[in-house]
């Protein structure tokens, strides 16, 4: 049993997407791949860089095929699996399929604990009967570090595949999961994640995108992928294709709000970085935090669906998601080629600093105007011949120099000077500086 303590602690090393290899290494070496001759039959193969491959077997029927494995990122073997099935069946949701068939994918030590193989592959079994596929079997091998995933096979009409790249000018973005699970999952392997952060990853990690995809079916999709590994904007860098662009619209996407705070605090993820190195140049930040950048880069496990809308729809599409359970929301929109391929901004740090400006003006005016109303209740003519009584009290008046010493701030100041400032936040600014223009004029009329 103690052993089997053993085996958890080490069990997680960093894993789930943030495993996967950069985009832009990918793309130097899927291009350099041989093609082949052109199969009329192979809807999207590899070269589309789209969630699945897709392939006609009859007018009414294509094949989606798709597989998914990596490194646990969760301590607890049957969550992991969980998460782990979750992720490989999305690619299937994404391309509007339904999942038939699935293989195990395992890579397992042979001097770990077996129990926790059994729980890794329970949890990844769970999920497929969920999404209603079959679990047909699958292959393992020997290695050093545990990984786990599927293979997976589901069906889709040929006329109804949702592509990845087909968007639309005008095409409203809705992104159905949260945000941040890449630096939650980060946090929490260096023991500063919450409970509720965690928890809520974990939530969203294991949840299957079945149902977003087949409340899809009802409107006009014009394309759809998933956020994984390449994160939010890697994945929209897609969408686009090098043929549109888009606004983003940083405070309607749905974050993991502790993810932010994490962000905040540099517990951040490679992947998130090589990202960000490959995507960075074709995005536009206006009033975005850093944090809120981080988290668009931020490689998701088993993350929601991104997808583009026809602009009528998007209203009534988000709704039903809403109802659904989904946390979706309506996050930006597409537009003709601009000069850059994403633009995002954020109203509310835009608010922000015209708050923090508001209040930086208003202090200046309250200096100003307190300055003004003593220089203008002091009696100038008598200033300039260095005589500047307040009542019968036989004292030069220095307004907050001397009004503590000044006969009359024990009853009513004649110039209201006492009883305006003293105790007000802008006594010493406002009275040091008038009295310095007093002085100054009691100085040249001697």
């Amino acid at each position: 049993m103690e052993q089997q303590k053993d085996e958890k602690i080490i069990f997680c090393k960093g894993g789930g997407c943030t495993a996967k290899l950069g985009a832009g290494i990918l793309s130097r070496v899927l291009e350099r791949l041989p093609k082949g001759p052109t199969d009329e039959n192979l809807l999207i193969g590899y070269d589309s860089k789209d969630d699945a491959a897709v392939y006609r077997i009859s007018d009414d029927t294509a094949i989606v095929q798709t597989l998914d494995f990596f490194p646990p990122m969760v301590d607890d073997p049957y969550t992991f699996g969980k998460i782990a099935a979750a992720n490989a069946l999305s690619d299937i949701y994404a391309m509007g399929g339904e999942v038939k068939t699935a293989l195990n994918i395992v890579c397992f030590p042979e001097s770990m604990d077996l129990n926790v193989l059994g729980e890794i592959m329970r949890g990844g079994s769970e999920k497929v009967i969920e999404a209603g596929g079959t679990l047909a079997g699958g292959h393992s091998i020997a290695d050093a570090d545990v990984k786990y995933g599927l293979s997976v096979m589901g069906t889709v009409h040929p006329d109804k595949i949702y592509p990845n790249n087909q968007g639309r000018p005008g095409d409203k973005l809705i992104l159905t999961k949260k945000l941040g699970v890449g630096i939650v999952c980060t946090a929490n392997r260096v023991k500063e994640a919450s409970d509720a952060a965690m928890e809520q990853a974990v939530a969203s990690m294991t949840m299957l995108n079945k149902s977003a995809s087949h409340i899809c079916h009802s409107y006009e999709i014009h394309a759809c992928t998933d956020v994984t590994g390449f994160g939010f904007l890697g994945h929209l860098h897609e969408m686009m294709d090098g043929k549109l662009s888009c606004r983003i619209f940083a405070d309607q996407i749905p974050v993991i709000k502790e993810a932010l705070d994490y962000a905040d605090e540099f517990l951040l993820t490679a992947a998130g970085q090589k990202n960000r190195n490959h995507v960075g140049e074709f995005v536009s930040f206006e009033n975005v935090s850093f944090a809120m950048e981080e988290v668009l880069f931020d490689p998701q496990t088993s993350g929601g669906l991104l997808i583009a809308v026809e602009s009528q729809q998007a209203e009534a599409l988000f709704e039903e998601l809403k109802q659904a359970g989904h946390p979706a929301a309506i996050v930006g929109e597409i537009i003709p080629k601009a000069e850059k391929e994403i633009y995002v901004w954020s109203v509310s740090e835009l608010d922000k600093k015209k708050k923090l400006l508001s209040k930086k003006l208003a202090k200046i005016r309250g200096w100003i105007q307190a300055a003004a109303t003593l220089l203008t209740n002091i009696h100038i003519p008598n200033l300039f011949k260095g005589k500047i009584y307040q009542g019968n009290a036989k004292t030069v008046c220095v307004p907050g120099l001397n009004c503590y010493s000044c006969p009359a701030a024990t009853g009513a100041c004649p110039i209201g000077a006492f009883q305006a400032v003293v105790g007000s936040s802008k006594f010493k600014f406002s009275y040091y500086i008038t009295g310095f223009f007093i002085l100054l004029g009691v100085t040249l009329g001697r």
